[in-house]
């Protein structure tokens, strides 16, 4: 069990960020409408402190535990570089992303998010059997 104390913990300080964002601002915490934002024409202060707050996060980690997080990729960085393009098209085909619609569409019971949750999930289900087979 203590192998997903890491990942619960996370995702609880991802809901109560998303609340707080909500409750003190009114705004949905979807990253790419965030980040959009912030290096788009209609910059805020509260959207480039979010991006520098993500940015910050392993830094802040490493101060509190002593050394950065380990991170390992199992994959050549042209496939992370097409990914990456990848996740940014469908976002911008569904309209947000998955903090947006699975962590705050979800909770307001948005039909447009509970379709767009789905097929990221469906989506990354098979995405990781194919992958899985290849390898």
């Amino acid at each position: 069990m203590t192998l997903y104390w890491p990942s619960l913990f996370g995702g609880m300080l991802l809901g109560l960020a998303s609340i707080l964002l909500f409750l003190f601002n009114g705004r949905i915490a979807g990253i790419s409408g965030i980040l959009g934002k912030a290096l788009g024409r209609e910059r805020r202060l509260a959207d480039l402190a979010f991006v520098v707050g993500l940015l910050a996060g392993p830094y802040l980690y490493a101060v509190a535990f002593g050394r950065l997080p380990a991170v390992t990729m199992a994959t050549s960085w042209p496939l992370v570089v097409i990914a990456g393009l990848l996740v940014g098209f469908g976002t911008r085909m569904g309209s947000g992303c998955t903090s947006g619609h699975g962590i705050m569409g979800l909770a307001r019971f948005s039909h447009r998010s509970i379709a767009a949750t789905a097929t990221f999930l469906i989506t990354g289900i098979c995405a990781a059997t194919i992958m899985g087979a290849l390898s």
